[in-house]
């Protein structure tokens, strides 16, 4: 049976993972400590561990060689291209201070 969903409905799954009963007992522990229940203490906990893993990979990471040329770069930028000079030139004309 197919509903619309309206904008405050979201859809759900199941995710189900088999663990030794004193990992769940740790969770169960961790969860009352912070007043959740065992379902929202691993829902935030996942989650939050998921969005540092993603944000880690999203980081620029540089190595040594990059940071140095990337340096180098902005203390000492190439001359301007013809077709620069030329775009600067156009703005310049349209936009007249």
């Amino acid at each position: 049976m197919n509903r619309l969903m309206t904008g405050n409905q979201r859809r759900t799954e199941r995710l189900e993972a088999r663990i030794p009963a004193e990992l769940k007992d740790v969770f169960v522990r961790a969860a009352s400590l912070r007043g959740q229940t065992l379902t929202d203490f691993i829902v935030t906990t996942a989650t939050e561990a998921a969005q540092q893993v993603v944000r880690e990979q999203d980081v620029l990471d540089l190595t040594r060689r990059d940071q140095i040329a990337f340096a180098n770069a902005l203390l000492n930028p190439p001359a301007p291209s013809p077709k620069l000079r030329s775009a600067a030139r156009s703005y310049r004309r349209l936009v007249k201070p």
